[in-house]
């Protein structure tokens, strides 16, 4: 995994870990989408104001190359440890460019849009940047007479990119008169099985929701070869679910007890995510899969989230430095909204904007993979390891 992969990775990681503590029932983000549209913010933040967001977003370990030791990295500067800021610019470019690249075997495309208000004068070189890097074209509208009529445009933009799935991403009052700038991002994913459920074999069965309660769920069955693996300390087992030609995939973590889940999520370092991820740490092996139909769709005021993470100084307008997109003081970050949208079907998946030691090993018998209680998801592209959707479903 590149340096850039395992910062983006990180960031999913803490995020969710952050989510899930307060959230109550399911969960589901795509950390693709966050990050996109911080580094379109990142793009014109400038001194401590750029170093925390660096920092949040792990974009301050990605180097050139090969990160210094200790003895070269003592008494270097901050910015030559951790990499130009046009490197991390230039890496998020390339990765856009690599998702969105035309398939025939699924669609996947994540788009970007600027909303400037016609009264405040933004830095060409911003402007120009974003735009060239993040493909996020600049469209002038009227916060201060026409915020409504704005709010409405915007979210009339992200509803025709997501195919109709993300609809009202900013609520009524979300914008206002004071709104100067609003960046929108929008990620959209549908795609098939590699190896599809076949519906008559979907029955209606309890899903666990806890030792003492459960709910009825549309239960898909099907017994293939599949990669496989197992988490001790906590206990669960990992499956990988590809979809068409393994360009991307699900990786399910259930744990062992219908009422693990909270333990599988403390337990879970970053690490024994991405090691429980690894080729070497799955094997292949027939399995009878158990796997419920779900939708999930959730939206995060992110403001407190990020702070807590210690990106404070965006928020705060005496803090927060944005000379690299005006010259005018005072502008700050009030809001950052996400809202992401997950359904799983028979045909596959429509999507729009974790010390243990894992053991795989091979065995002639047929193992069972039943997710009747609650579990953990993810979807990643593979080919970039890039997480663009994680989630927890606690009720489907």
């Amino acid at each position: 995994m590149s340096y850039f992969s395992e910062a983006n990775a990180k960031f999913a990681f803490k995020l969710f870990r952050e989510l899930q503590q307060n959230a109550k029932d399911n969960v589901v983000i795509s950390p693709l989408s966050i990050s996109v549209v911080m580094a379109m913010v990142l793009f014109g933040a400038r001194e401590k104001t750029a170093f925390q967001m660096r920092k949040v977003l792990h974009l301050d370990e990605v180097t050139k190359g090969v990160r210094p030791s200790m003895e070269e990295s003592h008494g270097a500067s901050a910015e030559a440890e951790c990499g130009t800021p046009e490197e991390v610019h230039s890496q998020f470019h390339s990765l856009l460019a690599e998702i969105n690249k035309p398939n025939d075997d699924y669609s996947l495309a994540i788009a970007n849009r600027l909303y400037g208000s016609q009264t405040f004068q933004f830095l060409q070189p911003y402007l120009e940047g974003v735009k060239n890097i993040y493909q996020a074209g600049l469209e002038t509208v009227d916060f201060l007479h026409a915020s409504e009529d704005s709010r409405r445009k915007i979210n009339s933009w992200v509803e025709d990119q997501t195919n109709g799935k993300i609809k009202e991403l900013f609520s009524a009052g979300t914008i206002d008169p004071t709104t100067v700038l609003v960046l929108a991002n929008a990620i959209y994913f549908k795609g098939k099985w590699a190896m599809k459920f076949k519906q008559e074999k979907t029955q209606e069965t309890n899903f666990r929701t806890s030792k003492d309660t459960s709910r009825p769920v549309q239960m898909m069955k099907r017994t293939g070869f599949f990669n496989m693996g197992y988490i001790e300390e906590p206990a669960g087992k990992i499956l990988e679910l590809p979809y068409t030609n393994k360009h991307l995939s699900m990786f399910v973590l259930l744990p062992r007890d219908v009422d693990g889940l909270e333990k599988l999520q403390q337990g879970l370092t970053f690490e024994k995510l991405l090691n429980s991820m690894k080729p070497e740490n799955m094997s292949q092996k027939e399995v009878i899969l158990h796997f419920p139909r779900f939708r999930v769709e959730e939206t995060y005021s992110l403001k407190p989230i990020l702070e807590a993470m210690g990106m404070t100084d965006i928020f705060d307008t005496e803090s927060a430095d944005f000379s690299g997109m005006t010259i005018q003081k005072g502008l700050a970050v009030s809001k950052v909204i996400h809202k992401s949208y997950v359904e799983v079907n028979e045909e596959g998946t429509e999507a729009a904007a974790a010390t243990g030691v894992v053991v795989g090993y091979n065995s002639s018998r047929k193992e069972e993979f039943k997710c009747d209680h609650p579990f953990l998801f993810l979807i990643r592209h593979n080919k970039s390891n890039t997480i663009l959707f994680y989630g927890r479903v606690t009720a489907p």
